[in-house]
């Protein structure tokens, strides 16, 4: 890092006039040469079909392409060129990663994940072959997915054919559990027999092993980190950085979007094959659905929040990418869909990922635009018919690659620029051209953005009549080339709205034409208003005893949720009525417009069973009830942001006069003695209960992670293990059971 500058820090009134500067500066779309805050792009085209970009980069030589975009902006047709000769450069016949092999090559002729990153990585790969990949190379996205299949290593574990997760927060499945998204890129690629085989295996495997130990009955989702936004302190709470146990208890937005999608994907492939499950997967997908609106959704800002916690706890916290997927997969209605794009805030030089920011983190997906995300924003605003969220996100794509000389993997949110020297706050702190969901996401812009080209090969030009001049100028129609297909869109005559959709359209050969009209979207204009950063985040709270209750106290204006629960506001004080059990106590801080900040860390109070090795974990039920049981354990087996061994076990219940009970329990990497995920379980009044623990399933038991040589549990063997001091229970009152 760079030293000698003060982190910027802004107010109110200089984000005003950063808006208005920045506003000023705005390009005029495709129009060529892009000018802003200062930095030039433009393109030289050559009667041959290859171009050259003179951007603030340097010269880039852009050879003639497969695919070809005929307009009257150079920069646009370049552009995509230049997209193609990145994807070129993506397409390896071997891979390798520091954490792999020892680094050593591995043969596979895939995509890797960009020029600074030469593996290939489940969520990577398979947003982008979501985006584009699966069109342009199928061959090589079939093979990039299979890399990320495995069977079962481990005799003992259940066997099955699963997608990996790969390495991450606290030992990785199932504390990060978006593996799902593979099928999010698979199901385009089914024409293949072999494939589409593999694929109905490791779906009906997959789906089951997620619904054993990640599926909570009681609050009906998956629990997990969110989906591709997998640094910690970035976007949770910042204690979670030494603690991901409340992200192993979290629910993520983008994560059950996903299951989603994928338990739909079940249910229409067994009805084609005629099996059993369908109806069964059919059904949890429309529960799941009701669940997500149910839970996620928050009415006071007319948005769906990115997680929430694990009694439901409502989060100030939204992500762009979780958003554009609930709208784009049907999960939430038009009504939501529409008012919760428009409520989404957008600064002039794209989307940011997450929102609101975290002043006291450095830049990666916090104050960042990462294009990849954008092209799904684009998606989900072509899905609501939101012209001028459709323009922004083209906008934002076109200049962030015109600029960076290629398609970086993000920028930082309000200069796009890919290194903004902020001191300890400098970022984006890792970028990388050619990012391929950034490539896949460029290439989706061009040929489903502007050409409308869809998955199911319909045609539905969705285009901003603001992008009108700089595509058409004084032609006609533009076109598109591809294999074996031309699309060719008409100017309209009449430009008296701000989005043009298809007035007619016919075939000719192989070339579609569609004669375009103008219309009004009716849209909201975009959210400029909405403050940057969050409040920051409380210490946990002081709680002492009163007679009959608790006082707790804060210095500061905020929020006080007890058990996940909204209990109100608190200046200074507040008294909480006591109810059996453990009564755990968390704060928010109250910002501008009454924004909450992250939670506190927990506070928790009561009274506690605690049952170490020598009781052979035997407890008599004093009365009949519900109980919340957990573990104290040490996991020193990796480090708490990376590895693949998270101790899963089972806990096996077992009550007198009650039907045997079994929870998986999950034990990240720790710092030390930490408390294990929860379970709650039933029992009656005077039962004997004898508690123990089953072997359950981590990472390290699947074969291809024999590769792992980054960390236990890959080379060395599968280890699915912690350190183990006592069992703790806790009776549950009404007060504090999950709604």
């Amino acid at each position: 890092m760079r030293v000698g500058k003060r982190p910027v820090q802004w107010g109110l009134a200089g984000m005003a006039l950063l808006l208005v500067a920045i506003a000023q500066a705005m390009p005029a779309q495709a129009n060529d040469p892009v000018n802003w805050q200062g930095r030039t792009a433009r393109m030289s085209a050559s009667a041959d079909g290859s171009y050259v970009l003179h951007s603030p980069q340097g010269e880039r030589q852009i050879a003639a392409q497969a695919l070809v975009v005929h307009t009257a902006s150079p920069l646009f047709d370049g552009l995509f060129a230049m997209a193609q000769d990145d994807l070129r450069k993506d397409s390896v016949a071997a891979i390798r990663d520091d954490a792999f092999d020892r680094g050593q090559s591995i043969p596979c002729a895939c995509f890797e994940t960009g020029e600074k990153w030469h593996y290939v990585w489940t969520r990577d790969l398979s947003y982008a072959v979501d985006l584009a990949l699966w069109r342009l190379d199928p061959e090589r996205a079939r093979q990039s997915l299979r890399f990320k299949l495995s069977d079962v290593r481990e005799s003992s574990a259940t066997q099955g054919l699963y997608v990996m997760q790969d390495t991450g927060s606290g030992g990785s499945w199932p504390i990060s559990t978006d593996r799902i998204v593979w099928f999010l890129g698979a199901r385009h690629l089914l024409d293949d027999p072999a494939f589409a085989d593999e694929n109905w295996r490791a779906l009906t495997d997959t789906l089951a092993q997620d619904r054993r130990y990640t599926f909570d009955a009681a609050i009906g989702l998956y629990r997990g980190e969110t989906s591709f936004l997998d640094w910690r302190e970035q976007s949770y709470p910042g204690w979670t950085a030494k603690d991901v146990r409340f992200i192993a208890e979290s629910y993520a937005l983008s994560t059950n979007v996903l299951h989603y999608q994928a338990l739909g994907m079940a249910a229409a492939l067994a009805s084609q094959r005629h099996d059993a499950r369908a109806a069964d997967y059919r059904a949890q997908a429309e529960a799941l659905k009701r669940a997500i609106n149910a839970r996620f959704w928050r009415d006071d800002r007319g948005m769906y929040m990115s997680y929430i916690g694990a009694d439901g706890m409502p989060m100030e916290a939204y992500d762009l990418l979780g958003l554009s997927l609930a709208i784009t997969s049907g999960v939430a209605d038009p009504a939501r869909a529409k008012q919760a794009l428009a409520n989404y805030p957008a600064w002039p030089a794209g989307s940011p990922v997450i929102w609101p920011e975290r002043a006291d983190q450095p830049i990666y997906h916090n104050r960042a635009i990462w294009p990849f995300v954008s092209a799904y924003a684009l998606r989900a605003a072509r899905t609501v018919d939101d012209a001028p969220r459709i323009a922004h996100e083209m906008d934002s794509l076109l200049r962030g690659a015109a600029l960076a000389g290629s398609n970086m993997e993000n920028f930082e949110l309000a200069s796009q620029a890919v290194h903004v020297d902020e001191g300890a706050l400098s970022g984006p702190v890792v970028d990388s051209p050619r990012q391929l969901w950034s490539v896949a996401g460029y290439l989706d812009m061009v040929i489903g953005g502007v050409f409308g080209l869809g998955d199911d090969g319909r045609i539905e030009p969705k285009l901003p009549a603001s992008w009108v001049s700089s595509l058409f100028g004084d032609r006609p129609r533009i076109s598109l080339d591809l294999p074996g297909q031309r699309i060719t869109l008409v100017r309209p005559d009449k430009l008296d709205g701000d989005l043009l959709v298809t007035k007619a359209q016919h075939r000719d050969g192989n070339e579609t034409v569609v004669e375009l009209k103008a219309v009004a979207s009716h849209a909201a204009p975009l959210r400029t208003d909405a403050p940057l950063y969050a409040p920051a985040t409380p210490e946990a709270p002081v709680v002492t005893p009163l007679a009959k209750g608790w006082q707790v106290s804060f210095a500061g204006k905020g929020v006080l949720y007890v058990d996940g629960r909204r209990m109100g506001s608190i200046d200074g004080s507040l008294s909480v009525p006591r109810h059996a059990g453990v009564m755990c106590f968390q704060l928010t801080r109250l910002g501008e417009g009454g924004l909450e900040s992250l939670p506190s860390a927990a506070t928790c109070k009561g009274d506690e069973i605690t049952l170490d090795g020598a009781s052979g974990w035997q407890w008599r039920v004093p009365a009949a009830g519900s109980f919340r049981v957990s573990l104290a354990y040490a996991n020193d087996h990796g480090p708490i942001n990376t590895g693949i061994t998270a101790a899963v076990k089972l806990l096996d219940i077992r009550c007198d006069a009650a039907a045997p009970q079994q929870f998986p329990i999950v034990m990240p990497h720790s710092d030390g003695v930490q408390r294990s995920t929860s379970a709650t379980f039933t029992a009656p009044a005077g039962a004997l209960c004898r508690f123990g623990l089953q072997q359950g399933f981590n990472m390290s038991f699947l074969r291809h992670n024999a590769h792992y040589t980054g960390g236990q549990g890959g080379a060395t063997g599968p280890l699915n293990d912690a350190r183990i001091d006592a069992l703790m229970i806790a009776p549950l009152s009404r007060g504090n059971r999950t709604p």
